[in-house]
């Protein structure tokens, strides 16, 4: 019998006003696994209320109250570990090592979330007058529009929340119709069991093809003050003009293009797990993941056999069995599209040097080299386990390579001279890059974000406390001032 799960609308789980209801499939078995309310804009229109009817009270509620919720939800989650791989798995594909990163790092989320609740916050300023003293305050924004993605649920599900309600925000979530649950329902109810006041964080689910109304309702309701979005750059241009035509600040986090580029002084094998690690993960589906593996001809020969040895050796399909690695898609139209980018680019002259047809939503690991820039896979986010190896000469010719992309997020370089590695990576164009390691990593106190069409803000550490805050200037006069007339 498939779940069933309403809308949550301060504090209550609700029906949507329409009766209707969406269905949650399983991408594996093709099976429902659950059904969700599908909100419609006036679903929309109660929850924004219900933020807004609680903005006054969380904002008002004492910091060290406000920490203990975050703190009290960390342990919860971290508790829900078996819940959320079983949850993962029958709604976005997720294997059991996927979930439980997404536990642990989400914990850590609302654990710095918790630190920042107490984090000083404004600045004393020079005053141009004797006796005044001034003041930067930070201040919550109200309501906050939240858009969560299905591809690392969890995490993503905290981030969009985690940092408003510890500038003192109110949320409405959307999460992403191909996981309702694991991004949005199941973080709600972690935080409303930790104490979390009726109405701080609701939550709208909405069948897939009402979509968009739902999101032009969400960014257009004049009592939302912010929205952030985590997704493609596609809906994330939409969103962000959106947001601009209400003159709402954005916090965009789209996708990525992006590339590990292994030195002539790398290790090779080293190269070859942090490589394989940084395309395969949870089967290529995270922003970050590589698409592009840029390696010194002196290495290439070995880096590209024993490369492509562990690639063929890692285990695909069902993602509840504890040794997969390269679990389904979130949909078999999704296995479909990324095996349409390669067979395009086979087209175009590339050489698959490890790969395979899709079954129903499993595409197997797939290492092509010589595609051309006619292919489309050259410049397309494949989000999907397959990766393009390409080798180059000299520094110039690998920071050419890389930065050859409208999108800008991380990228990875692989060396043992940390000095090498510095100075390729300063002119690399990013928002992330990490020296001798690959692309994908995330820590919740650092800035996370990209450059281009990778989006534009930051979540983590302060940089999301000032991305959900205004800051005010007040000033103080100790004595009255002398006026010329």
């Amino acid at each position: 019998m498939p779940l069933a799960r309403e809308l949550l609308i301060g504090g209550r789980d609700v029906p949507a006003v329409s009766g209707r209801t969406a269905l949650d499939v399983d991408p594996y078995t093709g099976e429902v696994y659950a059904t969700v309310a599908a909100a419609g804009p006036e679903d929309v229109a109660r929850a924004v209320g219900a933020a807004e009817a609680a903005s006054a009270g969380w904002a008002a509620l004492a910091p060290f109250a406000r920490r203990a919720v975050f703190l009290r939800a960390a342990d919860l989650l971290d508790a829900r570990a078996e819940q959320v791989a079983e949850v993962m798995a029958h709604e976005a594909g997720g294997t059991r090592p996927w979930a439980f990163f997404n536990v642990a790092l989400a914990a850590n989320v609302l654990r710095e979330a918790a630190a920042a609740v107490t984090a000083p916050r404004g600045e004393v300023l020079s005053a141009q007058e004797e006796g005044v003293l001034g003041l930067a305050v930070r201040e919550p924004l109200g309501v906050v529009a939240a858009f969560a993605p299905w591809n690392a649920p969890v995490i993503l599900g905290v981030r969009a929340v985690a940092a408003p309600l510890a500038a003192g925000n109110t949320v409405v979530v959307k999460p992403s119709e191909d996981a309702p649950i694991a991004c949005g329902l199941l973080v709600a109810d972690v935080l409303r069991e930790a104490g979390l006041p009726d109405g701080v964080v609701n939550v709208v689910t909405n069948a897939r093809e009402d979509a968009a109304v739902v999101a032009q309702a969400l960014v257009g309701d004049p009592r939302v003050r912010a929205v952030n979005f985590t997704g493609s750059t596609r809906v994330g241009r939409v969103v962000g003009e959106l947001a601009a035509r209400h003159l709402k600040p954005a916090l965009l986090e789209l996708g990525g293009k992006n590339a590990v580029i292994v030195l002539g002084d790398a290790d090779v094998d080293h190269a070859v797990d942090a490589v394989a690690f940084s395309v395969f993960m949870n089967s290529g589906q995270i922003c970050m993941s590589a698409d592009r593996v840029l390696v010194h001809e002196s290495l290439a020969e070995e880096f590209t056999q024993k490369f492509v040895e562990k690639a063929a050796a890692l285990r695909a399909g069902d993602p509840a069995h504890p040794r997969t690695v390269v679990g389904p898609l979130v949909s078999a139209a999704a296995a479909q599209r990324v095996a349409a980018l390669v067979q395009d680019a086979v087209a175009e002259g590339a050489r698959v040097l490890i790969g395979g047809e899709p079954e129903g939503a499993v595409h197997p690991a797939t290492v092509l080299a010589g595609v051309p820039k006619d292919a489309e896979l050259y410049h397309a986010e494949v989000f999907g386990p397959v990766c393009v190896l390409e080798t180059f000469a000299d520094d110039h010719t690998a920071i050419m390579l890389a930065n050859d992309t409208d999108n800008g997020l991380t990228c990875g370089i692989i060396t043992e001279n940390a000095t090498h590695g510095l100075a390729v990576a300063r002119r690399v164009h990013t928002g992330i890059v990490h020296i001798n390691d690959q692309c994908v990593a995330d820590e919740p106190h650092a800035p996370f974000g990209g450059v281009k069409a990778s989006g534009y803000g930051r979540f983590g550490g302060r940089w999301g406390i000032e991305a959900f805050s205004n800051t005010r200037w007040v000033t103080l006069a100790t004595e009255h001032a002398h006026y010329p007339f």
